[in-house]
């Protein structure tokens, strides 16, 4: 596990501050949070995010990568929009699920939590959103297509493939109804590489299959 940006635990608890405990508690996924949330809710709601993008531009060096060779997950930068899922869970289950939270998403206090409005079906809703800072290490800053090719095709963790992971959100997406037009992008300029390997005649490469590892704990991490 990569040496802690900061200390996670002043930001766990200035979270439970601002949330009060009086209500129930809304988290916005955008990523693996929307296929994998591993927390109990009770309601989950299409949301529309302004202000914030969803963006492949955060380094994975455990999870979808190494240090040697990083792999790449989702942050949640700021400018534009992003369309994603808002979860309700029970104001007496919110302390435990901010807890599992952060077991999972902070652990080296990559991400800097916010409280946003999205918007929903059915009103606003103010929600708990992992967002990430340009300025922190873990920010990738522009990447070009032949960098993303390359990280596709070689970067790989113990949850799988940097890949894997961009396919599994985007296909998540799609069921969904939410259309994000640069991952589709991105995925497609992956199936372009893998298709110009196989007429070249090249085996199937084991990275691009899908991981059969088993899924990350709730004391695990999917953002590493």
């Amino acid at each position: 596990m990569p040496r802690p940006l900061r200390d996670p635990q002043p930001l766990l608890d200035r979270a439970i501050h601002e949330w009060g405990g009086h209500e129930d508690l809304w988290v916005f996924g955008y990523g693996s949070l929307i296929w994998r949330p591993e927390f109990d809710f009770s309601e989950r709601r299409s949301a529309h995010l302004h202000g914030w993008h969803r963006a492949l531009k955060m380094w994975s060096r455990v999870n979808r990568g190494t240090p040697q060779c990083p792999g790449l997950v989702f942050g949640l930068l700021s400018g534009g929009s992003c369309r994603g899922m808002v979860f309700r869970i029970p104001q007496a289950d919110g302390l435990e699920t901010l807890g599992r939270l952060w077991l999972r998403e902070m652990p080296t206090g990559v991400y800097d939590p916010r409280w946003l409005d999205c918007v929903t079906p059915h009103g606003r809703v103010r929600a708990l959103a992992f967002t990430l800072s340009r300025r922190s290490p873990n920010f990738t800053g522009e990447l070009s297509d032949a960098r993303y090719r390359e990280i596709f095709s070689s970067a790989c963790g113990r949850y799988g493939t940097s890949l894997d992971y961009a396919r599994l959100t985007f296909h998540e997406l799609q069921r969904h109804g939410i259309h994000d037009a640069a991952l589709a992008r991105l995925v497609r300029l992956a199936e372009e590489e893998m298709s110009a390997g196989a007429d070249c005649g090249a085996a199937p490469g084991g990275l691009y299959q899908t991981s059969h590892s088993s899924p990350p704990t709730n004391k695990q991490q999917e953002n590493s």
